[in-house]
């Protein structure tokens, strides 16, 4: 089966995108596209950590809830909640109520100041595990990779909760880290463009 499908514009698309109607924005225009937002890294992260057990258009949906209940995903905000927070964040009906996935993101929040601290950005220690360019390797063909087990390992090294190998690939696909559009998405030549054109972050 390819993984590709024709989008409402006559596009071809990754095949995933047609799976729910908020799927297409997100492809188009966000998936994909190199990030080096410290703020939205780590959201990312963090919402990867939220849908481990789940699907993303569960996330996705929610994602503007969590924005608010997490300060916009601000870490150094987010490291100063305590308990209180935790147990307003499990009576939020708006987010996913999992007290160990909440308590990861404040953790994470605290272990992410202290790599600022170290590397200047989350953006710098994230982008120094970008894999080299993999021609032979088919597009959305793999879950984990060298490069995704070796952020993990080095994360969870760190004191990083919900941030097992799968996880991380999926947040290096997302933030541009990887370009997995399916060979044949219109998408796909932009992201690369992208990419090309992309400063990568440097350490302090």
């Amino acid at each position: 089966m390819t993984n590709l499908i024709p989008g409402p514009d006559g596009h071809q698309r990754c095949r995933w995108c047609s799976a729910a109607p908020e799927f297409l924005a997100y492809h188009d225009t966000e998936w994909g596209f190199p990030v080096s937002d410290d703020r939205r890294l780590f959201e990312k992260l963090c919402l990867e950590g939220f849908q481990s057990g789940l699907s993303w258009r569960t996330i996705l949906a929610k994602r503007e809830n969590f924005r608010a209940a997490f300060c916009g995903f601000d870490f150094t905000r987010i490291a100063r909640f305590d308990e209180h927070d935790v147990e307003r964040l499990l009576g939020d009906p708006g987010i996913v109520r999992h007290r160990g996935k909440i308590i990861a993101v404040i953790n994470n929040a605290r272990r992410a100041m202290e790599l600022v601290e170290r590397e200047g950005s989350l953006a710098a220690f994230f982008w120094r595990h970008e894999p080299a360019p993999q021609r032979d390797v088919e597009p959305q063909s793999a879950s984990t990779s060298a490069e995704s087990i070796a952020l993990s390992k080095a994360l969870k090294k760190q004191g990083w909760k919900f941030v097992g190998p799968t996880t991380v690939y999926a947040f290096m696909q997302a933030m541009g880290l990887i370009n997995d559009h399916a060979i044949g998405c219109v998408v796909r030549d932009e992201v690369e463009r992208a990419r090309l054109g992309f400063e990568r972050p440097a350490a302090a």
